[in-house]
């Protein structure tokens, strides 16, 4: 029933976001075509419940050939506008609107233990963690070695924080994480 109430939620959710987003998201489609030199979309395949892998969709901040962020590519990113077209991957039910980020191969898929058990749940555009790592890519960059303090320090939090989101997750917490991640 629970899984019910949350898919129902996402679905008028979600259908709401891409109603009022869709002419910010072509707005920024076309400033990202030119900015980016390239299709001004990025899709990319991502780990998802059960260990499943789905198509991700977002705005391409990267330059195409070069693979660096353009310089309206930084813009996006800050204010996650290139996050915007995910309500379509939650109105595809591939994602939750509440639940943990989706990553890539590697990461997820490869947890032991209880751990794994974060892969019952259905990944999400926010969460405590992503909400707690906002500024993922800036703490990132301050590192000598920014993959090795991924995985050992801010990969296993966030772990730690989506292991708690799954004993205790419901529409009340799904809502307060909402509302957070807007303000």
């Amino acid at each position: 029933m629970k899984s019910i109430i949350k898919r129902f939620f996402d679905i008028i959710f979600s259908t709401i976001a891409v109603v009022v987003f869709l002419p910010i998201v072509l707005i920024s489609w076309i400033i990202l075509l030119f900015g980016t030199k390239s299709n001004g979309f990025f899709f990319q395949k991502r780990v998802g419940q059960y260990g499943k892998l789905f198509t991700i969709y977002k705005l391409r901040t990267m330059h195409r050939k070069t693979e660096t962020i353009s310089k309206v590519g930084f813009f996006f990113r800050k204010y996650k506008l290139d996050e915007l077209p995910q309500f379509l991957n939650v109105l595809k039910g591939e994602i939750s609107l509440v639940g943990p980020r989706p990553d890539i191969q590697g990461y997820y898929d490869v947890l032991q233990g209880e751990n794994r058990k974060i892969l019952e749940l259905k990944p999400g555009i926010t969460s405590e963690a992503s909400i707690k790592y906002y500024n993922e890519e800036e703490l990132l960059q301050q590192q000598e070695n920014a993959l090795e303090y991924n995985d050992t320090v801010i990969f296993p939090d966030k772990v730690k924080l989506n292991l708690e989101y799954y004993y205790n997750h419901n529409l009340l917490i799904d809502i307060k994480i909402i509302i957070k991640t807007l303000f």
